[in-house]
């Protein structure tokens, strides 16, 4: 009886903990969006890594959205479409 109680309250604090991580990454996940808003609004462009731009003019597009994951820590499909944005500026100017 000891032993299954003890299982029980380790399990309530493994899924208390999991409950709190999932809400903190919500709540971050918000803040960067809120963030995000804030920069646009107020015209602010975060500055690119050298090696992002070095990597799109030499065309290592994968070798950019690492060097770009490595700057900013994004996902991997926040940091492809980012680069992706990046490889359309360089071209509008030329």
């Amino acid at each position: 009886m000891l032993v299954i109680a003890a299982i029980g309250s380790i399990v309530a604090a493994m899924g208390a903990f999991l409950q709190e991580k999932r809400t903190s990454k919500a709540q971050l996940a918000a803040i960067h969006r809120k963030l995000d808003l804030v920069m646009d609004h107020l015209g602010i462009v975060e500055p690119v890594a050298p090696d992002v731009v070095r990597h799109l003019k030499n065309g290592r597009t994968i070798e950019a959205v690492r060097a770009y994951r490595k700057q900013t820590g994004t996902s991997l499909l926040e940091a492809k479409q980012a680069v992706d944005r990046i490889a359309a500026e360089l071209q509008a100017r030329g």
